[in-house]
């Protein structure tokens, strides 16, 4: 699947919408390798809490997308979607924060809910 980097800062132009991914894509992170990590230990109540917390992620997510004045590309069925979800949350936005560009964006952005005008 190739990245689209011309289009990921389209999609993440909002400054809350930013700070919102900066919480939500660690959140879903961390539920996703705590929930294995369970499911390993065979301890189904934090398995759930976890599912719980990257679904919580999930949404934060979604509503910062809604924030937006572009959004994403819609999905074109199950499996687009987790390859798309999961490329974002372990390789694209992990990378677009560590080079610099999340804060680039978040820098350029005047509006905390995406309107630049």
């Amino acid at each position: 699947m190739q990245i689209d980097w011309a289009d990921y800062p389209r999609v993440h132009a909002g400054r809350l919408n930013l700070l919102i991914h900066l919480i939500a894509v660690p959140l879903f992170i961390g539920a996703v390798v705590c929930g294995l990590l369970a499911a390993s230990r065979g301890d189904p109540v934090s398995v759930l809490i976890s599912i719980a917390i990257g679904l919580i992620a999930m949404a934060l997510q979604g509503r910062g997308h809604k924030l937006e004045a572009e959004p994403p590309r819609p999905f074109s069925g199950p499996l687009n979607f987790m390859r798309r979800w999961f490329m974002e949350q372990f390789i694209i936005f992990p990378v677009f924060l560590l080079t610099g560009r999340w804060w680039r964006q978040f820098m350029r952005s005047g509006r905390m809910d995406g309107d630049e005008s």
